[in-house]
């Protein structure tokens, strides 16, 4: 395989990069099968204590290549068989799955239009930081799709479900600053900026307490689908947890002592 997606692991930082820039980043299967092992791979990495997902060339992410997308259903019609849309099932849900549950936190840099599942993605990751000149664009309905790379589920929770059918049914550019307007993007930056930024941010986290990200990331997740009296125990669950890390004990001896702490991700 080429190096469609691109992987570094630097003082506790992943950096994952989507490497198709002369075709806007588009996702054929090759990318989606790198970038899907590649986040499971920082999943389970110990040594990974926060991830960021950025891109190379003017795009972050256009979604499914449909160069190759529309061979692929020409070969499904003369064959008889429906196998292309297999592609849900087997990368965008996996993808998504680990961006969203792994245990660490994301943050997504945003360096261009991110559209369809590359708009998925951003919107799965716990924070974005986006270009100015950069834009996202649902693009789903467009080519008579329905959402996937769960957009139904992360755009609905950012900016509501009415904005969200909005944005779904009636697809168009969301500039950078809309986002921000709309609680999409939590920080625009110039786009020569964007590199350095988003990377102090991911790298910030990197030395943060990661367990206690872990337990953030959760109880959100859990909240969102749970009753006031269930979130309640979960945070009760969690907290109990967080309590017992050594980042807890380090911060609280740190604040006693007016000192910064040094997180050991644990």
């Amino acid at each position: 395989m080429a190096d469609t997606v691109l992987y570094d692991v630097t003082d506790g930082l992943a950096t994952i990069t989507l490497n198709r820039p002369d075709a806007m980043n588009a996702l054929n299967i090759e990318a989606k099968v790198q970038l899907r092992d590649t986040l499971k791979e920082a999943a389970a990495d110990p040594a990974v204590r926060a991830v960021l997902l950025t891109a190379t060339g003017r795009a972050f992410c256009v979604g499914q290549d449909l160069k190759e997308h529309i061979g692929l259903l020409a070969e499904d019609r003369a064959n008889g068989t429906g196998g292309t849309m297999n592609t849900v099932r087997e990368h965008y849900n996996p993808i998504v799955t680990a961006l969203t549950e792994m245990p660490k936190p994301v943050v997504a840099g945003v360096n261009g239009v991110a559209a369809g599942a590359g708009a998925g993605f951003a919107f799965a990751a716990d924070y974005r930081v986006v270009a100015d000149s950069a834009a996202f664009n649902t693009s789903f309905a467009g080519v008579a799709l329905t959402a996937d790379s769960g957009v139904s589920w992360t755009l609905p929770r950012l900016i509501g479900h009415g904005r969200a059918a909005d944005l779904l049914l009636f697809p168009r550019n969301i500039s950078a600053q809309e986002a921000y307007d709309l609680g999409i993007a939590n920080k625009v930056v110039p786009a020569g900026e964007l590199a350095a930024t988003a990377a102090a941010v991911a790298r910030r986290l990197a030395e943060g307490p990661t367990a206690a990200y872990a337990a953030l990331k959760e109880s959100l997740a859990y909240g969102a689908g749970h009753t006031l009296a269930e979130t309640l125990g979960k945070e009760d669950e969690l907290q109990g947890r967080a309590g017992a890390s050594e980042d807890h004990h380090i911060a609280v001896e740190a604040f006693v002592k007016k000192e910064k702490p040094v997180f050991l991700g644990r």
